[in-house]
């Protein structure tokens, strides 16, 4: 009976954070920070901002990230949208402290972190931070 309720305890806790990572996962987080350089990105800041996504090719949440940015951007002219294969830039994934993948960081116009998303980004969320770029 010990042995059972400890079990039921440990799913439980196991549950409950599960829920949270869930819930947290692809929700855009503000941050002011690390500069990336144009040089590191392989392609130039956009007039207003810059979308650069970290992704895999054995990703598959990437994959949708990747057409979701794009669909959104493809309109904006002045919002510079990039791609990063983190398998191919490892330098770069150690500076910016790339933990998984998709990874979305949003540049300011001088190439300055204002927010990251881990995980897929949200279609209504990424509007939101895009528009208020």
């Amino acid at each position: 009976m010990n042995n059972l309720f400890l079990l039921l305890i440990i799913f439980t806790i196991c549950c409950v954070y599960w829920f949270f990572y869930k819930l947290k996962k692809g929700t855009i987080k503000k941050n002011r920070g690390l500069q990336i350089i144009e040089s590191e990105l392989g392609d130039k800041y956009g007039k207003r901002a810059t979308v650069v996504i970290f992704s895999t090719t054995f990703c598959s949440e990437c994959r949708s990230a990747k057409a979701l940015i794009s669909d959104v951007t493809s309109t904006l002219s002045d919002i510079s949208y990039i791609e990063v294969d983190a398998e191919s830039n490892l330098e770069l994934v150690r500076k910016v402290d790339i933990r998984s993948t998709p990874t979305t960081i949003f540049l300011d116009k001088a190439g300055f972190e204002i927010a990251r998303a881990t995980g897929a980004p949200k279609r209504d969320q990424l509007i939101k931070v895009i528009a208020s770029l």
